[in-house]
């Protein structure tokens, strides 16, 4: 769902209680876990988690203003929805993520990297977290360029 929210916290204030209070438990595991050298913020209407300029001046290949998305945490009209893009681009990790979490015997309802979600306690949220502490901005960022495009890396 489209928002005119441009900090986290504005985006939360705009959700019903019953949503953010979801989505802030997802939220929180996400912070707990996640590496040093990603930030928080708003990108692309979501909440996003992302490699700073800073950190990777490149940016984002398909906008180069915008820093590299991570995952992304947001309420759409039907379902709450967790980006992961590290999953995305290495199918290594995504098998043992899926492996992991049909392990835990909660339904997974996953595209390539989306996972789809009523409440928090759809997921299995110890997955979540082993997986984005294990996605370093070193590795994320070495997995993100081994599948840009030729021709992408040549123009840098």
């Amino acid at each position: 769902m489209p928002t005119a929210a441009t900090t986290v916290a504005e985006y939360l204030d705009a959700l019903t209680p019953d949503r953010r209070a979801e989505l802030q438990t997802v939220r929180e595991v996400l912070l707990r876990h996640l590496p040093a050298g990603y930030q928080e913020g708003i990108q692309y209407g979501m909440i996003g988690y992302f490699v700073p300029h800073t950190l990777y001046p490149h940016g984002y290949h398909c906008d180069a203003k915008q820093p590299l998305p991570f995952a992304a945490l947001g309420a759409q009209k039907h379902h709450l929805a967790l980006h992961l893009m590290g999953l995305y681009m290495n199918d290594e990790a995504s098998q043992r993520f899926q492996a992991a979490w049909q392990a835990t015997g909660k339904k997974l309802d996953m595209g390539k990297a989306c996972l789809r979600f009523k409440r928090a306690d759809d997921l299995a949220l110890e997955v979540l977290a082993e997986t984005v502490a294990a996605m370093t901005v070193e590795r994320y960022v070495a997995v993100y360029e081994a599948k840009l495009p030729e021709a992408v890396r040549r123009k840098r």
